[in-house]
């Protein structure tokens, strides 16, 4: 472990991006179980304001990410302040994506089915940082054997392939296979064989002329949808929090009654 850490991180120099993705993880955590617990009306917690004005944490998190992103950028690679700035970096975008539905939707939608996007934008950025940790990005490590370039040569011609089947996945309106396609290889691959979802940019095109095509991809998207939306939404309960119920509208008069 220790040959890989200092092969694969230190000696490439993703030190400090290792303690980015760290503190990224960590802080989106932290964020999660302290709102849940200010939501609960449990523990010392509370929401920041300022002359009765709620303080999303988005706004620290954006003051962390300018520091640590300019101070990454002045002090290089190596030395404590690449490491100091690349946590405070990894804190403020921990914050800043945790509500990213926020920034998307210009709204408090913290608690609500739009809000949670940020979860999944979180899971993902987590995941590709990972990969370029793993290896995944090639670069920056000397005296490799012929075994180890070719190793390495393979993974890149798998990573530039599962992203051209993600482009594939992703024209046939299925953005989170496109995602994670990119991730794990066989997602974007079953993605690009599979009928477009309808609307999408590859039924709009393709689809025009073969209505029984347009209809079975009706119908597997209705199916998969029914099958999938119950295990994806307790998912992402458990980790982002269960939303807010929409409200209940009552009956009211028509148009232009009181």
């Amino acid at each position: 472990m220790g040959h890989w850490l200092h092969r694969n991180i230190i000696e490439p120099g993703k030190l400090p991006l290792l303690l980015a993705l760290t503190s990224f993880v960590v802080t989106f955590v932290a964020t999660r179980v302290i709102t849940r617990m200010i939501r609960a009306g449990k523990g010392p917690f509370g929401n920041v304001k300022a002359g009765g004005m709620h303080i999303h944490h988005v706004v620290p998190g954006v003051v962390l990410t300018v520091i640590g992103g300019f101070g990454a950028v002045a002090s290089g690679r190596n030395g404590f302040g690449s490491v100091l700035f690349a946590v405070f970096f990894g804190v403020g975008a921990g914050l800043v994506l945790d509500e990213f539905a926020l920034i998307l939707h210009l709204d408090d939608v913290y608690w609500t089915e739009e809000g949670r996007k940020s979860v999944e934008v979180v899971v993902v950025t987590a995941a590709l940082v990972g990969l370029v940790l793993a290896g995944f990005v090639p670069f920056g490590v000397n005296d490799l054997s012929q075994e180890e370039i070719q190793d390495r040569g393979g993974v890149i011609v798998t990573v530039a392939t599962s992203f051209l089947f993600s482009l594939v996945a992703l024209s046939k309106g299925k953005a989170r296979t496109a995602l994670f396609g990119v991730i794990v290889p066989v997602v974007a691959l079953v993605g690009a064989i599979r009928l477009a979802r309808p609307g999408s940019p590859w039924a709009k095109r393709f689809y025009r002329r073969r209505p029984r095509a347009r209809a079975r991809s009706r119908l597997r998207a209705y199916r998969h949808d029914r099958r999938w939306a119950g295990p994806r939404r307790a998912l992402e309960d458990w980790i982002g929090g269960k939303p807010d119920p929409l409200p209940t509208r009552l009956p009211g008069p028509g148009p232009g009654g009181r």
